[in-house]
């Protein structure tokens, strides 16, 4: 007998294109078993939330997500909502515990939603959030042992603090303090540090070696090539990269588009031709579900889920590609060629990034925007899209 909600789960399976591998994580995993515990209980995901979260479940989740039986939600930010709701269990006294919930839950978390406009959480931000508040956590502890509070504590007390604690943990705590101080919990101050440009030096000649081979390499796989070509010559990271979809793509017969910002830019070739190969070729490693079905233009290892950040990554590491040397590297040299404001909208980064990178680069476009100010808009926005197409 088979319940009404899973029999969709059934049809999969039966009709999966690598029966063997299914057959596998059918006899080896502890699927069975869980969809066992579930009998007799409403299929939801709090239901699912409730047996833990190890890999089998959050497989098995993302099973019944792509096949319908579960609705889509964003498992980042929930496993986010988790981990905070379970810091705060963990205070030891109401004041803490009410203190460490309007930082977690009314800042961090309200931050990161204003800043996700509705699209889901990538797992580099749910762990910069986590960050931020472990630090936040630390800090009070570290007042706690003392008999200090942030209303009781002195700008010396925070100084003996940031002389012992981790360098990564002060950098995070500091989000923290300034936020306690503009809520009027503390007098302690806290400055931000700013960017100065990049440490170290930047290879161009390394960038364009790299370039080069992914461009005319066709020993390698073709989604290895796009994603590192997209890094290097774009200044894309890998979490955007991951997130492609289909709809990214625009292909008039003549020219082929990808939309990394606001303004799609043309493609050169063969960077064309291997990404409209892609489009039509991809496949993931997912044995339920239909590649074909799928939005995604680099599917991953879950059902209906894009690849990780971290395994993309990870896959340009092994061709020698280093994530955050390329991207500084593009991001150097296109600001030192583009005005900031064609950066934003064509790579679809964050204006004040854009800036920062052309400051760093000593990028002097002033003489520039007065003379986009006159122009009519329809030429200003194809002389942008030259610009960066070339």
């Amino acid at each position: 007998m088979i319940r009404p909600g899973l029999q969709p789960l059934y049809d999969a399976l039966a009709e999966a294109e690598r029966p063997a591998t299914v057959e596998a994580w059918l006899n080896k995993s502890a699927a069975p078993a869980i969809l066992r515990q579930l009998a007799g209980k409403q299929l939801t995901h709090r239901a699912l939330d409730e047996l833990g979260g190890d890999k089998t479940a959050e497989h098995l989740r993302a099973v019944l997500v792509a096949i319908g039986t579960l609705p889509e939600r964003d498992e980042q930010m929930s496993r986010l909502e988790r981990w905070i709701s379970h810091i705060i269990g963990e205070q030891p006294d109401p004041g803490r515990q009410q203190l460490m919930h309007r930082y977690a839950v009314w800042h961090v978390m309200r931050r990161l939603r204003s800043r996700l406009h509705g699209s889901h959480a990538t797992h580099q931000q749910v762990v910069a959030a986590q960050r931020n508040i472990r630090a936040a956590d630390a800090l009070l502890d570290w007042l706690t042992v003392r008999d200090l509070t942030l209303t009781t504590a002195g700008q010396g007390d925070l100084e003996e603090w940031m002389g012992c604690a981790q360098a990564s943990r002060r950098l995070d705590a500091g989000n923290f303090v300034r936020w306690a101080r503009r809520n009027k919990l503390t007098s302690l101050d806290y400055a931000a540090t700013r960017w100065g440009g990049p440490s170290g030096v930047i290879d161009t000649e390394a960038r364009w070696e790299q370039a080069r081979h992914l461009l005319h390499d066709d020993t390698l796989k073709p989604e290895d090539r796009i994603a590192g070509l997209l890094l290097l010559l774009y200044a894309q990271t890998a979490t955007a990269v991951s997130q492609l979809t289909l709809g990214h793509i625009q292909h008039d017969g003549r020219e082929v588009r990808l939309r990394l910002g606001r303004e799609p830019l043309t493609l050169p070739a063969p960077l064309d031709t291997l990404i409209l190969q892609l489009a039509a070729t991809r496949r993931g490693h997912a044995a339920i579900g239909s590649p074909a079905t799928s939005p995604w233009l680099f599917p991953g290892g879950q059902p209906g889920k894009p690849i990780s950040a971290y395994r993309l990554a990870e896959r340009l590491r092994q061709l020698d590609i280093r994530s955050g040397r390329a991207r500084s590297a593009a991001l150097f040299q296109l600001a030192t060629d583009l005005p900031a404001a064609v950066l934003a909208r064509m790579l679809g980064i964050h204006i004040t990034v854009a800036v920062t990178w052309q400051r760093a680069a000593a990028g002097d476009w002033t003489a520039y925007a007065a003379d986009i100010s006159r122009r009519t808009q329809p030429a200003h926005r194809q002389d942008e899209a030259d610009h960066i197409r070339t």
